[in-house]
């Protein structure tokens, strides 16, 4: 597989909340199919129906290890339809992504931008830059094909650097790094994720959300090791490739481990020599040397000779300190579009970058600590309890986070009635039968194309949060969240699609 067809698909493999199929159950719950009508029967309102049938659907015997907590608010009426240990303390998986994301455009606005620079103390001379060229961010997350094509922007700057005269560059590529602290890894993440590109480091430069793509395939015999190719090129990433080529009938089961604070990943397991070439995603070791050495090697494609190395700022013993000027700025998407790629594609990198970016807006390096304070200051404001969840990173990998639904529906309910947020926060989330996520779930029902919900998974939980639309045109905010559960994954998306479409299907 080329780079270009690697890094094409690189987006379509990171999100850790993200469903690419879904075994579908019939649903018991009648009112969300099309063709019926949802009306109440006779004796019962359609609400009470709702609640019995909700309580069959969530407490029924395959359950009995399960926990379920689910809220059902109608927004309309200000009324729950359905409660289900609203006030337990859940994992919520991605669902923490919305409430950073509430948090970060409640703080920074939707029109806030990311600001990437290039910067220099050095003179330009005969078209010589007599120095070094420093690259400076606060974190924009966005340089990678999600948005536009880094090789595109950085082509873009060296016509800009040429139109100010520089042809060579004498000094070094210095990545500025220091917009965050140091911690790369997320707070509360295991340290067996590390290996892998939905656990990408995070820095405040960061280049193809910090991963890259494995191209791997069985060898030509048993016994072979895999082939495994690595792109983009100068991720720093070193390979020690243990694994090995299988016989037909041999499981699949690679596993990818980087120490913390390591460049070599280390590739064990077996692959069965059938088996199709495919393509894994690693996080790159170093984000700061990973963008500028990608820099330097595009400056060089696009006729700027740069004469020094690339380097990550942190590397100097002295750092810089001439007076800086700005030869250059550019300027991220807003968060309009960063956050509906944290939202649809469930981009663990970019929680991490908002929630890094909030703790430093009183100063200082971006840090986890301070921005779990800056969450915790909006919700505050909003009426919300500390005592409703405990936040540990901003993406939800951490399995130390806890919310309760009550607290995803107050988040939703905040959302929805403030106009500054109404429209942008909708348009983040998945669509149902029609996107992201959610594009395979609930096809065939009156939930497609109509509910808008934020999914969440990691190990024995799922999670959807969310909006939906009933057949009178009541809006209402619904949180399903299932922990503790022995069942494949497919039965508990399975349920949770019913009582979605039960509900997009509901008349009073």
């Amino acid at each position: 597989m080329t780079a270009n067809v690697a890094l094409a698909v690189i987006g379509l493999l990171i999100g850790t909340g993200c469903v690419t199929s879904v075994a579908r159950v019939e649903p018991d719950l009648t009112p969300g199919r099309e063709g019926t009508t949802g009306t109440a029967v006779e004796g019962l309102s359609a609400a009470v129906r709702l609640q019995r049938e909700f309580t069959d659907l969530f407490e029924a015997p395959q359950f009995d290890h399960t926990l379920w907590s689910v809220v059902v608010r109608s927004l309309d009426r200000q009324e729950d339809l359905y409660r289900l240990n609203p006030a337990k303390l859940v994992m919520p998986a991605s669902n923490m992504k919305a409430v950073t994301l509430a948090a970060t455009a409640e703080h920074l606005g939707w029109d806030y931008r990311y600001e990437t620079q290039l910067l220099t103390g050095a003179p330009i001379e005969d078209g010589t830059l007599r120095g070094d060229l420093i690259v400076r961010s606060n974190g924009d997350p966005s340089f990678n094909r999600l948005h536009t094509d880094p090789v595109e922007v950085f082509g873009d700057w060296a016509t800009e650097l040429r139109q100010l005269g520089i042809r060579n560059i004498e000094g070094r590529i210095i990545g500025d790094d220091n917009a965050f602290d140091e911690a790369t890894l997320g707070a509360g993440w295991a340290w067996d994720y590390l290996g892998y590109g939905y656990a990408a480091s995070i820095g405040s430069l960061q280049l193809y959300q910090n991963i890259v793509a494995l191209d791997i395939r069985p060898g030509a015999s048993v016994d072979d090791p895999i082939i495994v190719e690595v792109s983009p090129a100068y991720s720093g990433l070193e390979l020690d490739i243990r694994a090995r080529t299988g016989a037909a009938d041999t499981s699949a089961t690679l596993n990818l481990v980087r120490l913390p604070g390591q460049s070599v990943l280390e590739i064990t397991g077996f692959l069965p020599v059938t088996a199709e070439a495919f393509t894994q995603t690693a996080s790159a070791p170093n984000p700061t040397e990973f963008f500028v050495r990608s820099l330097r090697a595009a400056l060089s494609e696009n006729g700027i000779v740069v004469r020094g190395a690339a380097i990550d700022v942190d590397s100097l013993q002295d750092g810089y300190d001439e007076p800086l000027r700005q030869l250059l700025l550019h300027r991220s998407p807003p968060l309009t579009e960063t956050g509906r790629v944290l939202m649809k594609v469930s981009q663990n990198l970019y929680a991490e970058t908002f929630l890094k970016t909030l703790g430093g807006q009183n100063g200082g390096r971006g840090n986890v600590a301070d921005g779990r304070e800056a969450v915790q200051a909006v919700l505050s404001s909003w009426g919300i309890s500390p005592e409703a969840y405990v936040q540990y990173d901003g993406s939800g990998l951490s399995r130390y986070n806890y919310v309760t639904t009550d607290l995803l529906i107050a988040i939703l309910e905040r959302m929805h009635r403030d106009p500054t947020h109404t429209a942008a926060f909708k348009a983040t989330l998945p669509i149902a039968g029609r996107d992201a996520s959610l594009e395979r779930r609930m096809k065939g029902s009156f939930a497609e194309n109509n509910a808008r919900a934020k999914t969440g998974s990691i190990s024995n939980v799922r999670a959807l949060s969310g909006y939906v639309t009933t057949r009178d045109d009541e809006l209402l905010a619904f949180s399903i969240v299932a922990n503790h559960f022995h069942l494949p994954q497919s039965t508990i998306d399975a349920v949770t699609d019913n009582a979605v479409e039960y509900l997009a299907g509901f008349r009073r």
